[in-house]
Parts: structure tokens; sequence; C-alpha cells
């Protein structure tokens, strides 16, 4: 069996590296119940830090759509050079 493919950056999840389920609508936002997508740790913390509740909720609820972010952008070509197991602080500053 194939590692699932992370949606942010593209690389593979093996099972031994941190993992997280995202929400693409956040559940304060109504998105509950809705469609979650398994990714990098990494991945996901960078996306909570580049982007409000509100935000993602309102423009940025596909995986295609958080790849078009600039800053996401910029992350997930960085990130993809890492191996999947990378892990490390979130760079740069957390939103405001």
């Amino acid at each position: 069996m194939t590692d699932p493919i992370c949606p942010l950056c593209l690389r593979p999840i093996p099972p031994d590296v941190p993992q997280s389920l995202h929400h693409l609508v956040p559940k304060l936002k109504g998105g509950a119940r809705g469609p979650v997508v398994l990714m990098h740790h990494i991945c996901h913390r960078e996306i909570h830090a580049a982007l409000s509740e509100a935000e993602l909720a309102r423009s940025y609820a596909t995986p295609e759509a958080l790849r078009t972010h600039p800053r996401l952008a910029k992350f997930a070509e960085w990130v993809a050079r890492r191996p999947p197991g990378f892990t490390s602080r979130v760079p740069g500053r957390r939103r405001r």
C-alpha cells in the first residue's frame, strides 16, 4: 500500500511521521462534519499560522486554493525539498 499524499506539499505521508487532519472548512465556521484531509503536521501548522479561520472558510476551503496562497505556495515549495519526515518550527511570523 502506498503512503497518502499531503495535499499542501504533495509529499508522501509515511505512517511514522507527525500528521494531522485538517478541516477544509474550520469547525468554528460550520465545518465540524465537513470534509477533512490528512496532511503533515508541519504543513497543517503553517496553514493555521498563515490564515485566519474566516479566511480559510471564505477563500481557502480546498487543497487547490490553499496551494494558491502566496505564503503557503512558498512554504510548500520549500518543504517539498525536505524528506517526508521533516519537522521544524513554523517559519516566519504568525498572522496578526
